[in-house]
């Protein structure tokens, strides 16, 4: 597969600008930790809920940093903050759900579980080819072998 190099400014751009957005991110997500730690800190008290708002707030930093030094983001981050995410808000508002709302939310949490295990399966078991053992195709003549 070629590349038009007519693109290349059009690609920096765009690199910019993620980058960017993830210092964005990277910087409001550590000012909204200092602001809850503050607010902990105020009401000298410290609830599992604040505590698993910092979670997600360094699961936040960690899929930053993972992106930024990859380039990639694995899936697993995001399903990550998700339960965190659901573990707080049936936490919060465990006396206001209904029954049916905290079953429902229990179960989305564990059918994120699974699926995160699946995924680690995965991985372990049909792992991604190194940068070196994928071919581009303008490396491989007519009949698909490697010129």
């Amino acid at each position: 597969m070629s590349q038009n190099p007519n693109l290349k400014p059009i690609k920096a751009a765009i690199h910019f600008v993620e980058i960017l957005g993830l210092v964005i991110i990277a910087i409001a997500t550590i000012i909204a930790a200092g602001v809850e730690i503050s607010q902990m800190i105020d009401k000298m008290h410290v609830n599992l809920s604040d505590l698993l708002m910092l979670f997600l707030y360094l699961e936040i930093l960690a899929m930053v940093k993972v992106y930024l030094e990859t380039g990639k983001l694995p899936i697993r981050f995001p399903l990550y903050i998700a339960i965190i995410a659901l573990a707080r808000y049936l936490i919060i508002d465990v006396k206001q759900l209904e029954s049916i709302e905290m079953i429902t939310i229990a179960g989305t949490i564990l059918i994120i579980g699974v699926t995160l295990i699946l995924v680690r399966y995965g991985h372990t078991k049909m792992p991604y080819p190194a940068k070196d053992e994928i071919t581009d195709q303008s490396d491989l003549d007519a009949e698909g072998v490697k010129k």
